[in-house]
């Protein structure tokens, strides 16, 4: 079921990136002449409207669109894409990415809207949670066992004394219990745990003299987010995806630059059926979110100026535009058959990656 589940991931989030391909298109007059579900050999046809024949293919995972006088195709004439403006080939190009980042805002109003964990201002609000982000290295949280993403359920002095469980309410307890041991309670994974710790001068450095323990702390909650927050909500998470995403493939390519490529943590398809899995079990809140985050990937990468995909594709029309005419097609086709290689050159790399970890 995992494995389904993430087949139909994939294949929404392709089909609606060349659905925004498919639109784009159709508005500017380039005739459409397939758009496919899933990859060839054909299946069977669904059907033709309006000039576009829609069909079904065997290999199930994503989609295309075909359009007359398209890369590779020598073709000519009333709604050939090749004789179209350079800018509407370039927003054609754009479309389908643009179509990723509309799928993915509206992914995490729906995981929003249902109620998926997420930080909150207000310290009053009932039912939230306290969770630890983040480890100061070499601090007493460190040195104790304590990770990122434990639940805090209580800390508390040798006297029964607590904390507040909230940011401000730990920070001021712990403040106040320089170099005493403190008792605290977390849950991970479901399972509660205790720990002691002694607050400590010297672990904050901008901080020096209070006495701290060594965690970022968060109050997040399950609740459902009303309608406008969500909205705000869900264009902040896209947004902040984008940057993460963004900062992760620039880390590899100026790794490949110096010669270290690191692919170790890029998950792949095989690897999306254990996270898939994961967030399966947390509900279809998590879900949704998991697949907007996926979807912004998607964008991402095709930004991506490798000739076989659409960001290479824009570079290409840029210079077509600058030059005044096409590009020779020779050099093409062979850019082309470049950026596929590439491409599947990376796919079996992270599959590697993926296996391996899985076996793990």
């Amino acid at each position: 079921m995992t494995i389904l589940l993430v087949i139909a991931i994939l294949v929404l989030l392709i089909v609606v990136h060349e659905l925004g391909h498919f639109i784009a298109a159709k508005l500017f007059g380039v005739s459409v002449e397939e758009f496919g579900v899933g990859y060839p050999p054909r299946a069977f046809t669904l059907g033709v409207w309006g000039g576009t024949e829609y069909t079904l293919n065997w290999i199930p995972f994503g989609g295309f669109v075909r359009l007359f006088g398209d890369e590779g195709v020598v073709a000519h004439g009333r709604g050939s894409f090749a004789d179209a403006a350079r800018w509407k080939q370039a927003v054609i190009l754009v479309a389908g990415v643009s179509m990723n980042i509309i799928a993915a805002f509206f992914l995490f109003f729906g995981a929003y809207s249902l109620g998926i964990l997420h930080v909150i201002d207000d310290q009053s609000t009932p039912r939230a949670e306290l969770l630890i982000t983040d480890i100061v290295p070499g601090s007493p949280a460190d040195t104790s066992g304590l990770k990122a993403g434990d639940q805090l359920v209580s800390l508390a002095d040798d006297g029964g004394a607590g904390a507040t469980l909230t940011p401000d309410g730990v920070l001021e307890f712990v403040s106040s219990h320089g170099g005493q041991s403190l008792s605290m309670m977390y849950v991970r994974a479901g399972a509660t745990s205790t720990s002691s710790l002694t607050p400590a001068h010297a672990v904050v450095t901008q901080d020096s003299g209070r006495p701290a323990i060594g965690v970022g702390l968060a109050l997040v909650t399950k609740e459902s987010i009303p309608f406008f927050p969500a909205v705000k909500a869900s264009i902040m998470s896209v947004y902040n995806t984008f940057v993460v995403v963004g900062q992760g493939l620039w880390t590899i390519i100026d790794g490949a630059a110096h010669g270290a490529p690191n692919l170790k943590d890029v998950t792949g398809p095989v690897g999306l059926v254990s996270v898939v899995g994961e967030a399966s079990r947390s509900g279809i809140g998590y879900i949704l979110s998991l697949a907007a985050f996926i979807s912004v990937n998607l964008a991402v990468i095709n930004l991506i100026p490798i000739p076989a995909l659409d960001g290479g594709r824009l570079v290409i029309v840029a210079l077509e535009a600058i030059i005044r005419r096409p590009a020779p097609r020779i050099a093409m086709q062979t850019l082309n058959a470049l950026g596929i290689f590439l491409i599947l050159l990376l796919m079996v790399v992270v599959t590697y990656n993926d296996v391996a970890r899985l076996i793990a």
